[in-house]
Order: structure tokens, then sequence, then C-alpha cells
């Protein structure tokens, strides 16, 4: 019709709208509206035709159709005034036709917000998005699309509760009987339109929408509103209908009688068990005054379900209906809540208010405990736990025992450390000990400081520092060629090491800095910082077979290929990227190939100067800072201004902390829940959900928050640290032949010095690596890098990380077997030798 402006569909028939403003209405200068559909976006252009004869088509006169003078908003229900918004339509129908083109135009002449789509899935796209009041499904034909399907998954999603839904049908001659409507009601579908392409019909039809369905569901989200009003009052509150049969009770009712809403909806209420103590003639006086239109009001005892009778204040008022008959009886009987119980419902901004005169009824209250109440500072986890416990007052036993544990369990002040049952310790000892050793430092400590030998950790206060290129274009050239697949996972690092001669941190940090730009933001001179990562590189070990230089450039180039993932691009800064840098140059720096739990047995000078807590961390970070700060030649922060460098430092501090693994599963913990708010789930879940809700992740801008970004950079240098499952498989072995390496030689050390031995199974003459391996990457790789990869989209690790897992089962399984093969041999060689002995027994008998 031509009052309709022209629509534009695209295959993909996503969402086709128009809004109802000023620019619906059709203009003087003949300016159509044309709607676009561009990989699911909307785009809404004027196109100005002044060719154009005339495009008023829709009306038979061919002049502009006139607007509909619209109604109030205000609606009265009750005594409670609602606001009626313009009223939004979406139309779904398959191809453009007279009915579509119908309603289109009676909503513009109207003035509605109008959608249209074209699919079942454009549909529900744009109503999850817009929630609209009234939906108009075509169900005229199956040919391109289920009309009772489409209603169905509508009525699926939570929004739908208070949306109209109108199907259009096709027309019926008078001479046939008219078919049911029952399996449209039964779809969800509110009521149902005759094909009528009428402009006058679809006004009409619109019209009646609005002042029938659409006000009766505004005035049921009130009624909603209200029920949950009604459900936090303290007071007991009973609705029944005029026949005395309840209908609603809240949870002060379930609390005072000890009844379930279950359990009393439905029932008369005057055959509930009552109370000797009310007068006889008690409930003839309140239904007299109730009969005369007028609410009685007095004290009232109420049996409860366990027997025992409570007095009250009780008021029992009668609902008057159409032409002022009774239709309704609303009791509310006031409980008798102790002044614990009581104070428990009180806000906190209530507290305040007990100073003046008290809240509620109750007297006034010494103003010194009125005082502490207003000045007392709530710890989240306290209004957890005060949550908890109001929730319990009106569960089932069952559930109360529940929230006991879980009560129990907050209140423990190692909410993220994990707990491995005795009988994992028992069948999986490799895995209890590794994590053991890892997380937990509640070891034995040696208190004879006098005899107890402390290793000293060099702190290389004036050590040669080799000759090292002092600008990135005085990198060797066979040494540029391993440079140059820098950018790629597939980097070796242990290519550059041996190239390098065990210096590759100064190289790769040259190439990895100056293609973020670090020595620009930090205004400084390459050869400063080439100075710095020269000094930085020399404080690490190079006689530690893991926690070595080339484990800190192995970091840092992970760090770098994390930096360059689109997602964490739009969200971190420049200023975020190179503390990210820095972090991961210096986060094991003067590493003693030591765990902490050793240097806290061993009385290490580190953890009494950090009081066991994250000594490494700390240490590896404290150091990198004294190191920097003492020579300008190395200063790298020496040009930047007091609250830059206090922010840069605050942010390479805790990255460097967050590395520590016994804060793994607390920081993996935060991340989930708060940058994956959506949990992975499986394609058949994704399938059964994908008609009813739709989890949009995070915007740039939710994420760009100065909390969520220190969740993601802790995360990020955290994988970095810990790559070595997610490698190649020749890096990835030969990492693990590495710390393996490490941790050997510190079992050996513990049971020669009679040091309580940390980790147990990493003995150098019966550990399996591979049953490490698995270990290692079953309780911590696995779901931080599937966390991580939702975050951030690295398949090839995880690729690698399924193949590498692969490759340590199969080494596993080989290993076990052999083991069986030889326990076999063993037991034959012991059964050999018995029977040998028994013949040389029996043969000196008979001698």
């Amino acid at each position: 019709m031509g009052c309709t402006p022209s629509i534009h569909v695209s295959q993909t028939g996503v969402v086709y709208c128009r809004e109802s403003d000023d620019s619906n209405s059709p203009r003087p200068s003949y300016s159509a509206t044309t709607y676009h559909a561009a990989h699911g976006q909307i785009i809404r252009t004027e196109v100005t035709d002044t060719s154009v004869s005339s495009p008023y088509t829709g009306s038979p006169s061919g002049k502009p159709l006139k607007k509909i003078p619209t109604t109030e908003n205000d609606i009265s229900f009750g005594p409670m005034k609602l606001n009626q918004h313009t009223m939004s339509i979406l139309l779904v129908f398959a191809k453009e036709d007279a009915q579509s083109d119908g309603f289109w135009c009676a909503a513009d002449r109207i003035g509605y917000k109008c959608n249209i789509s074209r699919n079942p899935e454009g549909a529900l796209e744009c109503y999850l998005d817009k929630h609209h009041d009234v939906v108009v499904i075509d169900h005229r034909s199956t040919k391109h699309f289920d009309a009772e399907a489409l209603c169905r998954s509508i009525r699926a999603t939570k929004a739908s509760e208070h949306t109209v839904l109108v199907a259009v049908t096709k027309g019926h001659t008078t001479d046939k009987e008219e078919p049911s409507i029952l399996h449209l009601l039964k779809s969800g579908f509110n009521r149902r339109y005759i094909e009528k392409p009428n402009v006058g019909s679809c006004i009409n039809e619109l019209l009646s929408l609005e002042h029938g369905e659409v006000r009766s569901q505004i005035k049921l989200k009130a009624c909603i509103a209200l029920f949950t009003a009604l459900d936090n009052v303290s007071d007991a509150v009973e609705i029944t209908n005029e026949e005395n049969e309840i209908q609603y009770v809240n949870q002060g009712y379930e609390r005072l009688t000890g009844y379930s809403s279950q359990e009393v909806c439905g029932q008369d209420a005057r055959e509930l068990p009552r109370s000797d103590k009310n007068k006889p003639d008690l409930q003839e006086t309140i239904n007299g005054q109730l009969k005369k239109g007028k609410y009685w009001e007095g004290t009232y005892h109420t049996r409860r379900k366990s027997g025992e009778t409570i007095p009250h204040h009780c008021k029992v008022a009668p609902v008057l209906g159409p032409g002022g008959k009774i239709c309704q009886f609303v009791s509310v009987r006031t409980s008798p809540l102790d002044l614990s119980q009581h104070m428990e419902r009180i806000k906190d901004s209530d507290y305040t208010q007990l100073a003046n005169g008290g809240i509620h009824g109750f007297p006034k209250r010494r103003e010194s405990i009125a005082r502490i109440h207003s000045m007392t500072i709530e710890a989240p986890i306290t209004k957890v736990i005060n949550i908890i416990n109001a929730a319990q007052e009106n569960c089932p036993l069952t559930v109360v025992q529940s929230l006991d544990r879980v009560l129990d369990i907050l209140r423990t002040s190692e909410l993220y450390s994990p707990y491995f049952a005795q009988r994992m310790k028992d069948e999986d000892p490799m895995t209890s000990d590794l994590v053991g050793g890892l997380v937990s430092q509640n070891m034995k400590r040696r208190l004879s400081g006098h005899d107890t030998h402390i290793p000293k950790i060099a702190h290389h206060p004036h050590a040669h520092i080799p000759s090292s290129p002092t600008a990135l274009t005085q990198i060797p050239e066979n040494i540029q060629a391993i440079l140059e697949n820098e950018k790629t996972w597939d980097f070796d690092i242990i290519e550059l090491e041996k190239g390098t001669n065990k210096r590759p941190l100064v190289y790769l940090g040259l190439q990895i800095f100056s293609r973020f730009g670090v020595c620009e933001y930090l205004n400084i001179s390459e050869t400063c910082l080439t100075n710095w990562l020269q000094l930085i590189e020399v404080s690490y070990h190079a006689c530690n077979p893991y926690h070595n230089s080339t484990h800190a450039a192995d970091v840092l180039h992970a760090t770098a290929f994390f930096l360059d993932r689109e997602r964490v691009k739009n969200v971190f800064d420049q200023g975020d990227e190179v503390a990210a840098l820095i972090a991961a140059v210096i986060h094991d720096v003067d590493h003693p190939a030591r765990t902490n739990a050793f240097l806290i047995n061993d009385g290490n000078s580190l953890a009494l100067l950090y009081n066991d807590v994250a000594v490494l961390e700390n240490h590896h970070a404290a150091l990198a800072f004294q190191l920097t700060h003492r020579d300008e030649n190395v200063n790298i922060f020496k040009n930047l201004e007091r609250d830059e460098y206090r922010q840069m430092r605050h942010m390479i501090i805790d990255m460097v902390l967050a590395t520590e693994m016994k804060q793994h599963f607390e920081h993996l913990s935060k991340f989930v829940n708060s940058i994956n708010k959506s949990p992975l789930r499986s394609e058949e879940e994704m399938s059964e959900s994908s008609h009813t809700s739709y989890e949009t992740p995070l915007s740039v801008a939710q994420l760009s928050t100065l909390e969520n970004r220190t969740l993601i950079k802790r995360m990020l240098i955290k994988c970095a640290d810990v790559s070595n499952p997610v490698r190649p498989i020749d890096m990835c072995v030969e990492w693990a032949k590495r710390i393996a390496e490490e941790y050997f030689s510190q079992t050996d050390e513990e049971k020669e010095r009679k040091l309580p031995v940390v980790m147990p199974v990493f003995d150098r003459k019966s550990c399996s690596i591979p049953k490490s391996q698995t270990s290692f990457i079953d309780v911590f790789i696995q779901t931080m890098f599937e966390a991580w990869d939702q975050f951030s989209d690295i398949p090839e690790l995880m690729s690698h990380l399924h193949d590498n897992y692969k490759y340590w089962k199969d080494k596993e399984d080989s290993e076990k077997e052999e083991m069986e093969k030889e326990g076999e041999t063993q037991d034959n060689i012991i059964q050999d030798d018995c029977s040998e002995q028994d013949t040389i027994d029996d043969d000196s008998g008979k001698t």
C-alpha cells in the first residue's frame, strides 16, 4: 500500500523496523524512510524523491491519512496510578502483502512503535531486544515458517509474561462451521485476527488491544509488585474470596502459622484449626461486621501448625466488587516478633532511627547501642551471611541444614583454597602432593634457627653484565632470523636460548618492547631499556634448570601473544600493555629454584622478611624495583609523572603477586564469575536454549572498568606463566623435564638436610614425569585455559593442550604396563625361588 515506506529485505531476514516518531508520518516533501538490514544490524536511511506524484494512495481519495488522536496514558488501578507508554508492536510476516501493510499503516496513523521481521529468528532476536507489548504473527500459511512454534518460543522467554500475541488467520466462508481456536490458545496466542487488510479494521484491532489486553497486562504487572511488597512485610496477610476460600497468604503468614501457602491456598479459612482462647462468638461478630461492609479489628489468637497458640493484633476488611457486592476479604495480623528477630529485618539505613524514638513501635533504646549500629561497616561477606540467615527462617529442615554447611564454609578464612579428600590422597598421591606443594604453605618450620642452613640468594650488586646490543638494529643476523617468527605461538624459545648463549631475554625483550612502543610510552631511550633488560637478565640464575631467564623470555613471549588477541586489545590501553610486559620480564627474577614452602620450612631470610606470605613473589617484585632505581642509566621509570609511576608500579606488583600458585583458584574463580559470567556449555545445551535465552557477553565498556581489567591482567600473566602444556609438543616435553629436574633437586636437598619433604613424589628414582604432567593439567591447566580461551579465543593453544595431554597419558599408560610386567616377573622369580627352596627342604628331609 502506498502509505507504507519501502522495505528492503536481505537474505538474513533479521529485523526491519520503524520506530514511530515524527519521521514515520507522511511528509509534504515526499520523504520516504528506507530500512536495510545488514549483518544483523538495523539501519535506517532517508530517501527523498521529489518526482513521486502522490505517496498517499493508502486512502481512497489519495489524500494524506489523518492521525488518530491518542487517549490519556494514565491508568487507574484502585488507588494506584499507572502510566501506559506508547504501545510497541512487532509484525511477523514472511512477505509484504496487503495485510502486513494494513497493520503497518494502522500503527503509523495511531503513532505506535512498530517493527517488522520476515523470519522467526529475526523476530525472536528483535523481541528479546525490545520486549514489545503486542506481537502479530502471520498464521495464514505454514509454507514459510511455523507460527505456533514461534509463539511457543516467545512464550518460553521470561519477557513474554505480559505480552499479547495475536494470530492472523484466514477468513472462512459462512456456510462452513468456524474452526476451533483451541490449538492457538494452547500455543500461547491471546487472540486471533481474521484476515482483513482494511486499514480501518487494523486500526480498530490495535486500539482494542491497547485498551483491553495491553492495559490488563499493565495492571497484572502492578499486581506482581503488590504481591512482592506483601511478601516482604512482617505482618501476616491472608486473602479469601466471598466463600472464605483462601486465595493468597504471604510469607509473614507462613512464619506466623507454620503452614505453607501450598497447604492452605484453596482451603476454607473457617476449617483451619482454631484456638480455644478466642471467644465462642468471635467469628460471628467478625462475619456480622464484614456483611455490613465494615472492617473488624481486635485481638485474635492463632493456632500454629505445631499446636502452639499465639495472640496478635488482627484486622479484617471486606473488598467490594462491582455493584458494591463483597467479593473478597483481607486479613492482616501483626506478627509477635521479638526484638532480635525484628532487628535482623531492619535495613542498615534504619539503625539511626533507633535513637529517634524507635522503629515500628519498639521503645527507644540506649543511644550508645544506636550509635554502634549506625556506625557499623559491614563487609560484603557479612551481608551474604545475614541474607542466608534470614532465608533459613522460611526453609524446610533439609534446606536449613544445607545452608548451615554453607555458612560454615563461608566463615572460613581460606574460601578459595582447594580441599582434597583423603580418598584422593590415597588413590592419587602424585596429584595430591603436587597440589599440596604448589598451593599450600602450611608446612612444619624448623624452630632452632642457630643450626639451620640458610642458602644465600645472590642479588648481583656488582655483577658483570655481558656485552649485548644497545639497540634493536645491532642484533646479529642469525638471531634476527630466529626472531622473525616471534609473533607466532610456535616461536621456539629454546632455539633462541642456544643462539644467544642463554641470554634470550635481552634480544626478545628489545624486539617485543619495540613492537609495543614501550620506549615511547615511558619516554626513555633504547639504550636505557637495553641496560635495564641486561640487568634483569643477569639477575636470573642461569644454573637453574627451569626458573632462569629463558623461562622469563618464554613468559614475555606468551604475554605479548595474548596482548595481540583482538578482545584483549579492545579492553587494555597502552599503560596496561606496558605493565604486563614489564611484569612478565621480572616475575621470577632471582628465583632460587626452590618453592615458597621450602624457604618457609628452611627459615630462609626471605620467608622471615615477608612473614611466610607469597615469599618469592614479593621478593621478585621488590628486587626488580630496587635494581631499577639503583642507577639512572637503567631506571626505565625515571621520566614518568608521580601519579603515572604509582599506577604503573601498582599494576606490575599486582600481576607479579598473581603468579603465586596458592591464590590460583581464587583468581580463576573471580575471573570466571566476573568476566566469563556465562558458564561454558555443550552444543546440546546451546541448541536447547537457543529459542529461550540469549546470553550477551560483557561489553567493552563493562570489561574496561578498573576492577575487570585487573582480573584480566592477572589471568593473562597466570596463563603466560604456566603455558608450557599448551606449547608445541617438543617444547612442552623440554619444559616438563626442566621443571621435574628442579623439583628433584629440591627433594634431594630436603632429604639430605632432613627438612620436611614438600613433594615426596618428586623423587628422581621413582617419579613419573608423564603422571606429573597429566595431574598438573587436570588440576590447574585445563579449566584455566578453557576460561581464558572463552575470553580471548585461542583455539590453537587448546589444540596443543589436547595433543600434549594425549601424549603424556599414553606415556603414563605405557609406564603402568611396564611396571605391571616387572611386578609379574618379580612374582614369578619369587615363586621359583620358593619352589626351589621347598625341593631342597624335601631332599634334606629324606636324607
